[in-house]
């Protein structure tokens, strides 16, 4: 008979951290997308997505429950059986009048038992594997993780868009094509009015500009006609103005809901105002760089309406979103609503889309875009109920494929109340009680400091003019480099750096992987000291970093299951995941600040100065040379 306590690990690890994943995406991305196409407005999907991540700041505070209270095993499929039901149940309440509360309120249940499943999973790898399969896995539990992020944010919701494509009316279409060559050109709101209305034919949306050019250089100043007054004004004003105008004739034609702005007691501090500090940092060890001479954006707006009056109560939603192309051609989205809704009071209104052309272009290049008009809740019902079954195979699956561990047996403290909550204390008492508690706490706050504030300002420093510190790359460059190139690399160095480690073990690659994750942010230092650097030496930089972040992580994440060790270590280890979480917090939210007052130069200056923390706290570290090696036994 086979030992149900030994499976092979790539029989349940790969499903295992992708179901991990996707609970995740669908609470923290997939959410905000979805209210997005139903209508709900910026200020609530802000308010109140945005305290869905609380489940995940908080659960190492009843990680206790987990390892006190039944099996891993048990939790893991528990969690799992519940979020198929939860999903299901968003499923079925996309369609009712109350949505938005009732989906938000199993959001919440999904985000409370997503991360009670993190917890579970997590102490369950730990007790089904040997520590030379914890070290050969670590890289492979990332990778599916991720993977599960990109299905998620990308194939779950192209799914949507393709039943929302054909479930209504014909898609329309509209192509933006920018050219360095081409001359600025005041933008036609009246073009709307010179296409004709089809009142026999079937339903559609018509739009004399399906296909239009626009130039990317812009003027500096423009002079425009307001009540019959000629007046000058730079053009970042003139298109500040213009994009204020479409939404307040999107607005007036009832197209869109004007948001209410939230009321905050603010206090009036001017605009370029700066402490004493910020003054003395900036000139003690800022860089000596000539004023920035900001570029516009050039911009592009078209209108569409119905070519015929729709049926007495009926209402049409159109959602239009980037089809195929360049990026650097991007719909303003954040300050302007892209749903619109017509009825039979303003069918024959213009409703009118903003674009803007980013001004690094130095090619003609594209970009598509798509009006989509179908069933949107019955799209969002289905992307659920996909997810949903995925959950209910993927439960029954494990139900078979999880092994079970003699390691995890139900905790005898959890028989009783007292029991329980004794157990609970001394879960957090006996975490701080070991050897070296404080010097472990502080290698979770402080190994990463370098990546930490590197990871907030990767992509401005990309996208920054050149003159302003940055590289000048476009929005679609900055995609390809960072977004792909950058992930290739990061998961490479998580996968290798895991084989490696369970050769070797953790004690005799910290110290290379320390460096690997030191070393290689000199990327970024040679990246703001070159000269006007071409792509592929961007490429070759952003992915040299990212594999060595990747590589030293490994290390990262294997010594926080090595402190883990003992008793309670499902809890334990989710006491070092929140410490992880801080580590990364609290230094991101500096680097902006620091960056804008020292300087990109000398801001990956001082990442590389950081890295001495990276190598230093690796000194004090206390690691079993064996931990992570394969034995004899195995």
């Amino acid at each position: 008979m086979k030992d149900k306590s030994k499976r092979n690990p790539w029989a349940w690890i790969p499903t295992l951290y992708f179901a991990q994943g996707l609970p995740y995406v669908a609470v923290m991305t997939i959410s905000v997308i979805m209210y997005k196409r139903l209508g709900i407005s910026n200020t609530d999907i802000a308010l109140y997505t945005g305290w869905l991540y609380l489940p995940w700041v908080i659960k190492p505070f009843w990680s206790p429950f987990v390892d006190i209270i039944r099996t891993k095993r048990w939790w893991t499929l528990t969690m799992q059986w519940i979020i198929a039901f939860a999903l299901a149940a968003i499923a079925f309440f996309i369609p009712a009048p109350l949505f938005f509360q009732l989906t938000l309120a199993v959001f919440w249940l999904v985000g409370f038992t997503s991360a009670t499943h993190d917890i579970a999973a997590d102490g369950f790898y730990m007790l089904a594997l040997t520590e030379h399969e914890q070290s050969l896995y670590v890289g492979i539990r990332s990778t599916f993780y991720r993977i599960a992020t990109v299905a998620g944010q990308g194939l779950l919701v192209i799914i949507a868009g393709l039943i929302e494509t054909n479930s209504g009316l014909e898609p329309l279409a509209i192509t933006v094509n920018a050219d360095p060559a081409a001359e600025w050109k005041a933008p036609q709101l009246d073009a709307i009015y010179s296409a004709e209305p089809d009142l026999e034919g079937e339903l559609a949306f018509i739009t004399p500009e399906k296909e239009m050019q626009v130039a990317v250089n812009t003027p500096e100043e423009v002079t425009v006609d307001i009540n019959g007054v000629a007046v000058a004004m730079p053009f970042s004003k003139y298109s500040a103005l213009m994009l204020d105008s479409v939404k307040h004739m999107n607005e007036r034609n009832g197209f869109v809901v004007a948001e209410k702005k939230a009321e905050t007691a603010a206090v009036a501090v001017a605009d370029n105002q700066e402490s004493a500090f910020t003054a003395w940092v900036k000139k003690t060890f800022g860089e000596d760089r000539q004023p920035f001479t900001a570029r516009d954006n050039n911009f592009a707006i078209v209108g569409l309406r119905l070519n015929k009056k729709p049926a007495p109560g009926e209402e049409i939603v159109l959602n239009v979103t980037h089809k195929s192309g360049d990026q650097s051609i991007k719909l303003e989205q954040n300050k302007l609503p892209t749903r619109f809704v017509f009825n039979e009071n303003n069918w024959d209104k213009p409703a009118y889309l903003f674009y803007e052309v980013d001004h690094k272009l130095t090619a003609s290049t594209s970009a598509k875009f798509e009006g989509a008009s179908g069933n949107i809740p019955l799209a969002w019902s289905i992307v659920f109920a996909v997810l949903s079954a995925f959950f209910f195979i993927v439960a029954a699956y494990h139900s078979w494929a999880l092994p079970r561990p003699a390691s995890d047996g139900a905790n005898e403290a959890g028989t009783t109340a007292s029991g329980i909550f004794s157990e609970f204390f001394e879960t957090f008492k006996s975490f701080f009680s070991k050897p070296q508690a404080w010097v472990a706490i502080a290698f979770m706050l402080l190994y990463r400091l370098p990546e930490a504030q590197l990871v907030k300002l990767i992509n401005p420093f990309l996208l920054d003019p050149i003159d302003k510190g940055g590289l000048g790359l476009t929005t679609g460059q900055v995609g390809i480099v960072y977004g792909t190139v950058g992930i290739i690399g990061l998961t490479l160095g998580g996968i290798i750096g895991g084989i490696v480690a369970a050769k070797g073990g953790l004690k005799k690659w910290l110290w290379p992987m320390a460096w690997s994750m030191s070393l290689t942010c000199l990327t970024f230092v040679y990246l703001s000291y070159a000269t006007a650097p071409d792509l592929l030496t961007v490429n070759v930089c952003v992915f040299i970093e990212q594999f060595g972040y990747g590589f030293g992580f490994t290390a990262y994440m294997l010594y926080l299951i090595y402190f883990s060790e003992g008793k309670h270590k499902t809890a334990h280890y989710a006491i070092c995941t929140g410490f992880m979480a801080l580590g990364m917090m609290l230094p991101g939210m500096a680097a902006g600040w620091l960056q804008e007052t020292i300087g990109y130069r000398h801001f990956f200056i001082w990442t590389m100065i950081c890295c001495a923390a990276t190598i230093g706290i690796c000194a004090f570290l206390k690691i079993d040379p064996n931990f992570g090696r394969k034995t004899e036994k195995e």
